[in-house]
């Protein structure tokens, strides 16, 4: 595992959830999910949950970098696509079939806005497909 590939992936992960949720769509997200500005919010007083998001971040980039070192061992022989970009593609099936179903469990049993959820997938899509291709390109 290249732990440097795994620090920069998650700090990937961070600025991409950063920009998604502000300058990007903070807008909507706000709206989607309840969010009402006061006015008196501190960058300051986000700081321990941010330290906290990093954290999680670098412990799904470590994982995610084992796995795909697992995987990549187990299967030798592969199109040359698939090798360019093993990364990517191995982060989109990993989001398909692990975070997209399990997160719909908050819509389908807590009642969660489908709406908020679809944004919040795109959001971990984007992460995830930044995430593989960063600790794909640098096994």
């Amino acid at each position: 595992m290249n732990i440097l590939a795994v620090l920069i992936a998650a700090a990937a992960m961070f600025v991409i959830g950063f920009l998604w949720h502000g300058p990007l769509f903070g807008k909507t997200w706000m709206r989607l999910a309840g969010v009402i500005p006061t006015g008196q919010e501190k960058l300051s007083d986000m700081v321990p949950q941010m330290v906290w998001n990093y954290v999680a971040n670098v412990v799904v980039a470590g994982v995610f970098a084992v796995m795909l070192g697992f995987i990549g061992s187990l299967v030798t022989d592969t199109p040359a696509f698939f090798d360019e970009y093993r990364g990517a593609i191995f982060a989109a099936w990993m989001w398909f079939g692990f975070s997209m179903p399990i997160s719909a469990y908050n819509v389908i049993w807590m009642k969660e806005s489908k709406k908020l959820w679809f944004f919040e997938l795109s959001s971990q899509l984007a992460s995830f497909l930044a995430m593989g291709a960063i600790i794909g390109a640098w096994r």
